[in-house]
């Protein structure tokens, strides 16, 4: 029997997007199982506790069935080790994006040989889309539906705006 594909897709996810869940749905297609990581990142201040962004994504994602939301504080790398992973997917938007996943994946290949690093371009609908942009709009008054699924869109709005 052949062993199942494990990956791994981290973020922080703050709040969960379109362009989020585009990339989700499409490496849930490629592996046995993803796990949607909410990954701990000091250097981000986030506007919803990891508890309430594993919910929003488990949300988000229910239909799909090989797929499984968790929270990590620690390295991703020691993450995907314990769970047997052999994949870490990451969506990119721009050449920007590139450069800091690039380092990252480099640094987790270093910390566990067995794990790969995979880049899912955004869809061109998506390449424009972050959360930081979504709670700005939401800041704002704007309309934030065309942005985020509308199962979480009022969890988004109770809180930012």
């Amino acid at each position: 029997m052949k062993d199942k594909t494990i990956a791994i897709c981290p973020g922080s996810f703050d709040p969960v997007t379109c362009g989020h869940l585009d990339i989700i749905n499409r490496a849930a297609k490629m592996f046995d199982k993803l796990i949607v990581l909410v990954a701990g990142n000091a250097s981000k201040s986030c506007s919803f506790t990891p508890v309430e962004r594993v919910e929003m994504i488990k949300k988000c994602v229910s239909d799909l069935e090989n797929v499984t939301v968790e929270h990590y504080d620690g390295l991703l790398a020691d993450y995907a080790a314990k769970v047997g992973a052999t994949a870490i997917i990451k969506g990119l938007r721009a050449m920007s994006d590139f450069e800091y996943e690039f380092q990252m994946a480099l640094t987790n290949k270093k910390l566990n040989p067995n794990v790969e690093t995979l880049f899912l371009t955004t869809s061109t609908e998506n390449m424009y889309l972050s959360s930081s942009m979504v709670k700005q709009i939401a800041m704002m008054g704007g309309d934030i539906s065309s942005f985020v699924p509308e199962v979480i869109k009022q969890d988004i709005l109770s809180r930012i705006s």
